[in-house]
């Protein structure tokens, strides 16, 4: 058994002395009771509202339920264009790395071809290392950014071949001997 339900009259809820809203709210009861006739009437027309306070406030709570969402995928969106900006980013720079890697590997190549060719009429062993699978096993590093064992294999078979097969120039003489006779004057 409820205290409803006793049919003994409710004690009226007292407002506390610092409570602003709670005073206000027995206020506007005691106002809408009078003006109705009386708390029954009052009692019927709080049951009339009713229904609709609480579409009112499901209403509300579906906007709020809404806004939340809406914030979530607003959060979400911003951390899939910050995850998108850093990809972009770090694609950048590796394609700003491979192009570095390129242009030194070119450079290098050219160096190497350039300078092989340059010693070549003096100096033909030096030439072959520079021209041969050193300058591909360099160009490999550069470029392709890896290096095999057969690389160094090749350039050490190179280096052998070319020592061995090389003949090393006579050394060049301290003093030049004196020229034959040279007409005077």
């Amino acid at each position: 058994m409820t205290v409803e339900d006793s049919g003994r009259p409710q004690p009226q809820p007292q407002p506390q002395p610092g409570d602003p809203v709670l005073a206000a709210g027995l206020e506007v009861a005691m106002k809408w009771g009078a003006a109705l006739g009386g708390p029954e009437k009052l009692q019927v027309a709080l049951t009339a509202l009713e229904p609709q306070l609480k579409r009112e406030h499901q209403l509300n709570m579906r906007r709020l339920e809404l806004r939340h969402l809406a914030e979530e995928r607003a959060a979400a969106d911003a951390r899939a264009a910050e995850e998108r900006a850093a990809r972009a980013e770090l694609h950048r720079r590796q394609y700003a790395l491979r192009m570095a890697g390129l242009y030194a590997g070119g450079a290098v190549s050219a160096a190497m071809l350039v300078a092989g060719v340059y010693v070549a009429r003096d100096v033909w062993w030096l030439a072959v290392l520079l021209c041969g699978p050193s300058l591909l096993a360099v160009t490999k590093v550069f470029v392709l950014r890896r290096s095999d064992p057969g690389d160094m294999a090749g350039v050490s078979l190179g280096v052998r071949r070319a020592s061995a097969d090389g003949e090393l120039p006579p050394p060049p003489s301290a003093v030049c001997p004196p020229e034959p006779d040279a007409p005077a004057g």
